[in-house]
């Protein structure tokens, strides 16, 4: 199995946490050595095992932002 290598640039918010600690976060990874790319996922507490997740580029989010913004959420 190939090694994904990752490096967590930036931790901008913590959305929620489980009762068994993981928590889901908002980050700025660089997967790979690649530009960093903003990134939703579920992380262990102590971040060595992470769940599926998304990954977005910044004009990704900047739609998924005015989308949230048209909304009353």
């Amino acid at each position: 199995m190939v090694e994904i290598k990752y490096d967590v640039v930036e931790k901008i918010a913590v959305l929620s946490e489980s009762s068994k600690g993981w928590t889901k976060e908002l980050n700025l990874i660089s997967w790979n050595d690649r530009d960093p790319k903003y990134d939703i996922r579920e992380w262990s507490p102590d971040h060595a095992k992470m769940g599926k997740g998304i990954t977005l580029s910044e004009e990704e989010v900047a739609v998924l932002k005015k989308a949230l913004e048209t909304r009353d959420v």
